[in-house]
């Protein structure tokens, strides 16, 4: 159940600079993991708090990875990407790129129409990336995943590699190898989110928001940090390069969740639940409940603490939008408002998102991207 696609921002988290109280900012110091406490009032929600033990040490990793990538686009160091431009011909991959161009439109419609925000080149690496994200995601999710097995993921980690090493097996793989040549992208979230795809054919239950961030980072967070070199970031920006990835991270947990909440019934079709355990006992609420498609109070109530959750992680990636690169601050802020809007949707329809799927409609959607637009420039003015 891979994300949607996510684009990078600002928050204090990660490197950080950040503990949040009552869903407000208050800057401290930069830390190099995540630490996050909130109060816990009535009905609120208690968010891990990230360390080196446990499932947790997973979010060391992140750090490295952001640290490593970073690096690798100051050309200090190259990582896995390629020292030399592979040699590919441009008519097929013009092919290649409008391949990506038609699975993004098909699958991502939301996240579709704010890459069309992008510069043409910008545009072009985010479907490759996306195209290969969908591939990666319906190997577990898609209509022959009853017959995938770990040698298969394997063999799909392989072909990876020959991506990143400029040997494509395919036409879609084409573009990004060609997109990993020219942005410098590191292999390892590509990798990391292979390893969610494992996950998925292993866990269908999470006993906690401890485990399910852990699920949403390889699933979404993943995607986030992937984007960060093609969406770029403002060179006049004083925000360290640490803290756009480790927000860009974050974004893609928000767009995991937001992706987690709008598809709880259908996912449930398939036998799983990626809702945390012990959270859905604190309501009174179990699998049955789910399976039954039975929308009670208590399910509201406990749909409310989830999409607080959701809320939370975009309000950090909002304090970032200011540091990218001008030219992607407009499809970033459109992407941002469009998903919140899917929060929005699941409380319209009264917290049904067991038989009913939350959407935003098209014209809608195009009153939303104009609202982007002014948002993107009022923070340029601010900023500048």
């Amino acid at each position: 159940m891979c994300s949607t696609f996510s684009l990078a921002a600002k928050p204090s988290i990660g490197e950080s600079r950040g503990k949040i109280w009552s869903l407000q900012v208050i800057n401290s110091a930069a830390r190099s993991e995540l630490n996050i406490n909130i109060p816990r009032e009535k009905n609120s929600i208690i968010l891990p708090r990230l360390s080196t033990q446990g499932m947790l040490q997973s979010d060391v990793h992140i750090c490295e990875i952001a640290e490593r990538q970073s690096l690798a686009n100051n050309l200090s160091d190259k990582g896995d990407a390629f020292r030399s431009k592979p040699q590919l011909d441009a008519m097929f991959l013009d092919e290649a790129y409008e391949r990506c161009r038609k699975i993004c439109a098909e699958y991502a419609k939301t996240y579709y129409l704010g890459t069309l925000l992008l510069t043409k080149e910008r545009q072009k690496a985010i479907w490759a990336v996306y195209a290969w994200c969908k591939r990666t995601d319906e190997l577990v999710d898609g209509p022959n995943a009853f017959c995938v097995s770990p040698a298969a993921l394997d063999r799909w980690e392989e072909r990876l590699q020959d991506i990143f090493n400029g040997h494509p097996n395919d036409i879609l793989d084409a573009a990004l190898t060609d997109t990993v040549s020219k942005f410098n992208l590191h292999i390892k979230p590509f990798r990391d989110m292979i390893k969610g795809m494992r996950m998925d054919t292993e866990k269908c239950r999470y006993a906690n928001f401890q485990e399910l961030y852990l699920y949403c980072y390889y699933a979404g967070g993943t995607v986030g940090l992937m984007s960060v070199p093609v969406m770029g970031m403002d060179p006049d920006s004083s925000a360290s390069a640490q803290s756009i990835y480790n927000a860009a991270l974050y974004l893609g947990i928000g767009n995991q969740l937001t992706n987690i909440l709008r598809d709880v019934g259908e996912d449930a079709s398939r036998g799983r639940i990626y809702l945390p355990q012990d959270e859905l006992a604190k309501f009174g609420l179990r699998d049955e409940d789910i399976f039954s498609r039975k929308v009670s109070d208590e399910w509201r109530e406990f749909m409310k603490e989830q999409i607080t959750r959701a809320r939370y992680f975009y309000k950090l990636a909002e304090e970032g939008a200011s540091e990218l690169d001008k030219a992607s601050r407009w499809p970033v802020w459109t992407v941002l408002i469009l998903y919140q809007k899917i929060l929005d949707a699941i409380q319209d329809n009264d917290y049904d998102n067991l038989t009913k799927r939350a959407y935003v409609g098209n014209i809608k959607k195009l009153f939303l991207v104009r609202q982007a637009y002014y948002r993107a420039q009022s923070i340029s003015t601010a900023t500048y």
